[in-house]
């Protein structure tokens, strides 16, 4: 029977989540309307919730909204108290102090990628944002794909062009929620976005990249609940495989099988060494080999060094890094003291929330 050892809480790190709930129970929540192609409907879906919680009782009001060739918009606008903007070096910008000082519920926001006049306490509207739910007030907003800093690149590797404007994906990632508008094809031809900016190929890589975009803020949701609530096990909203290579097992098996698995699920992996001393010269350049064709495959690179117990630091760099997948070799778990327990148990014992995969190898 394996023992676990029950860790006693540190009063420090108790504190600290006592602060953390505190602020979590004062903050507003913060959802998210995501675009993968413009036009696609994010500010109607957007005043459309916003109308359905006014339904149901909520105070809500309208901060800001692109209106201007939506008729959609501009119908379901009419329903709404709206806070007129502030003019700051003859630019209208949003108005945080006067929605703050009338305090609603909930805000809707349009256009969170805009950047505010010189002159003001921001430099960006996802700022003003920042605030207002650090302040309680919840806010409903809506962003395109284009406009996420970190997906500019790839956007840009799909489209030919790049937006001026951006948010930041740490922001994005800090999302209560985020949905998707997920409009289809034949509605982006029928408003002419198919035919006159992207193909039929191009939307669908987008809606791609949103979806992946859309897994990452779920997964740092999740994040977030793990720490508050002290969950240690490896759950995520996507695949992470972590791949042990040792110089006596052959890893390229395991490497080949975590490469397409990753892709299959659009997840992530890592090839961990955990180094060893006194190698020939030999095992080592049979190490670099392996780590080296990992990198080819799309693999991030971790080596550790003076580590006594592997399956330990295995354990921990998984739990650290959240894995739900962790390949082994057989052959490296090979010997063992007849008194203590077998490596291979110990690392299947201590990997709670994660699969252990084993790729048996026959010895050279």
């Amino acid at each position: 029977m394996v023992s676990k050892e029950v860790a006693r809480p540190d009063p420090e790190e108790l504190l600290r989540q006592l602060h953390e709930e505190d602020a979590e129970q004062r903050r507003g929540r913060l959802k998210i309307f995501l675009g993968y192609a413009p036009r696609v409907g994010k500010s109607a879906r957007m005043l459309d919730e916003g109308r359905r919680r006014a339904t149901r009782g909520q105070d809500v009001v309208v901060g800001w909204i692109q209106a201007k060739g939506a008729e959609r918009v501009k119908e379901l606008i009419r329903c709404f108290e709206v806070i007129p903007p502030a003019t700051v070096n003859r630019t209208e910008q949003l108005d945080v102090d006067a929605i703050l000082r009338r305090n609603p519920e909930l805000c809707i926001i349009d256009e969170l990628a805009w950047d505010n006049p010189p002159g003001g306490p921001h430099a960006h509207r996802w700022q003003d944002v920042e605030q207002l739910v650090n302040a309680g007030i919840s806010v409903l907003t809506a962003l395109n794909l284009q406009h996420v800093a970190e997906q500019q690149n790839n956007v840009q590797r799909i489209t030919g062009k790049r937006a001026s404007l951006s948010v930041p994906q740490e922001f994005v990632q800090s999302a209560d929620e985020i949905e998707i508008v997920d409009a289809s094809l034949d509605s982006l031809s029928e408003c002419g976005i198919v035919k006159s900016r992207l193909d039929a190929q191009q939307c669908s890589e987008l809606r791609e990249l949103a979806l992946l975009l859309a897994a990452e803020v779920v997964d740092a949701q999740l994040l977030r609940y793990m720490k508050r609530h002290g969950i240690r096990q490896s759950w995520s909203a996507h695949e992470r495989i972590l791949v042990s290579i040792t110089p006596k097992t052959d890893a390229r098996r395991m490497i080949e099988s975590a490469a397409r698995a990753a892709a299959r699920f659009h997840g992530e992996w890592t090839a961990l060494y955990i180094e060893q001393p006194d190698l020939t010269r030999e095992a080592q350049e049979r190490v670099d080999e392996f780590l080296e064709y990992a990198r080819k495959l799309g693999a991030e690179i971790q080596i550790l060094k003076n580590e006594t117990d592997a399956v330990s630091a295995i354990i921990r760099f998984a739990r650290e890094s959240r894995i739900t997948q962790l390949f082994v070799g057989h052959l490296q778990w090979k010997t063992w003291k007849l008194w203590a327990q077998p490596p291979l148990e110990r690392l299947i014992s201590a990997s709670d929330g994660m699969d252990v995969r084993i790729f048996p190898t026959q010895p050279a």
